[in-house]
């Protein structure tokens, strides 16, 4: 009753946080256990050493959103692979997948890139259906790649060492990209008539030198970190301040006048999670003194005997949950339930996590309710129908390559060792 009670006030629109927090509540109150133990839970998620690295890395988000970084990632996309069949579509997915490393799934890649790579796609003749489910889907492809904020935020809530998981996403998010940029070549081959342009090396290393500072960053946090040079926490705090002295100092594109405007961005969101995160934290040792991890698990068990069925539901499962809940949202409430059952399944925290945030990006994109098909469908100003129709393709090869990650875990696990 109390679980149907709380779905209801979600679907209502309650902020998820008074959602969790009074089920925690009355599912503590109920239980006869004095209430402050919510309070505590909240305050050890004080305590947790990488928590800082979430408004650091969002900050670092939105500071490349408002500069000029997207417009120098089309100018070197157009240099570097303009003469490739499909080399334009393949530059606008990757720009997009390190775009939405930085700033999350939410929407702010489709907004900031899609409309300059909407524009080049359609001056150089791709067919529309394609450029829309292309800049469409690709608006959740980075989130395997550092610093995803879900990649840090599954570390926190499974307990799962952050370094490792940004080591684990590497392979899994090179291969979504490389599976799309094979789609996309083979479209662009198709487009005879579509004008390339031809290689210049003056034009490539002018390109690369105006962009060469956004382009050093990822490198810089992934070295730093695999190399075990510098921590997480420390690796947030070095992009942010980079990437400010680059766009207020170097490129000159933000004013001072503009940070305070940028930081109240920043910290909505950021506050957002943390209020979330604290909540559910409350919920979940609910959760676990109820025994009802133990419960799902038996009944898994009972019902669920092989490896490979299992996996194969999760997929199922999480594809929902990525198509109608949003993306920390679904990781703070979600992952506690799944994470117990799949290891008595033998599945690896790491490799979980990596199948997670895969459903999670194909979920953006999912009819009938994936959230960027509607900030698509306002971006582009065209209809959620045309962009069911424009994004199944690419759909389609995102769950092979989800298969193909779900059931090759060397894939996520080759580098790692625990």
């Amino acid at each position: 009753m109390i679980s149907a009670a709380a779905v209801l006030l979600a679907l209502l629109g309650t902020p998820l946080f008074v959602v969790i927090s009074a089920l925690a509540l009355i599912s503590f109150f109920g239980g006869g256990v004095d209430l402050t133990v919510v309070f505590i839970e909240m305050s050890r998620l004080a305590e947790t050493p990488t928590l800082t690295a979430i408004p650091l890395f969002a900050f670092t988000g939105f500071l490349l959103a408002e500069s000029g970084a997207a417009t120098r990632l089309v100018r070197v996309s157009e240099a570097l692979l303009g003469w490739l069949p499909g080399g334009l579509a393949i530059m606008a997915l990757s720009a997009c997948a390190l775009l939405t490393a930085f700033t999350g799934a939410s929407g702010m890649t489709i907004v900031a890139v899609g409309g300059l790579f909407y524009k080049a796609l359609k001056e150089s003749d791709y067919p529309d259906t394609f450029s829309l489910g292309l800049l469409t889907t690709s608006g959740s492809l980075g989130l395997l790649f550092p610093p995803s904020l879900a990649l840090i935020l599954y570390g926190i809530v499974s307990g799962t060492p952050i370094d490792l998981l940004f080591v684990s996403g590497l392979a899994p998010g090179l291969l979504l990209v490389g599976a799309l940029s094979v789609y996309c070549y083979v479209v662009g081959r198709r487009q005879v008539a579509a004008p390339r342009t031809s290689w210049s090396a003056t034009e490539a290393l002018s390109a690369l030198r105006h962009s060469c500072w956004e382009l050093l960053l990822p490198v810089v946090i992934i070295g730093g970190i695999y190399r075990g040079f510098i921590a997480v926490s420390e690796a947030a705090a070095l992009s942010a301040f980079y990437v400010f002295v680059v766009e207020v100092f170097v490129h000159r594109e933000i004013r001072l006048r503009q940070l305070p405007d940028i930081m109240r961005q920043t910290m909505v969101l950021v506050g957002s999670i943390i209020i979330i995160l604290g909540a559910a934290f409350a919920y979940t040792n609910y959760m676990i003194d109820a025994q009802i991890p133990n419960r799902l698990l038996d009944y898994m068990r009972d019902h669920v005997s092989s490896r490979f069925l299992f996996l194969l539901l999760l997929n199922l499962f999480l594809l929902a949950v990525g198509c109608l809940i949003d993306m920390f949202s679904a990781l703070v409430v979600v992952v506690p339930l799944v994470l117990p059952i799949a290891v008595s399944y033998g599945v690896d925290p790491i490799h979980l996590g990596i199948i997670f945030l895969v459903n999670l990006e194909i979920g953006y994109s999912t009819p009938p309710v994936g959230l960027n098909l509607f900030i698509a469908s306002a971006r582009f100003e065209r209809p959620v129908l045309q962009l069911y129709r424009a994004s199944l393709p690419f759909l389609v090869i995102l769950l092979a390559a989800l298969l193909l990650i779900t059931y090759v875990p060397q894939l996520s696990l080759f580098a790692v060792t625990h």
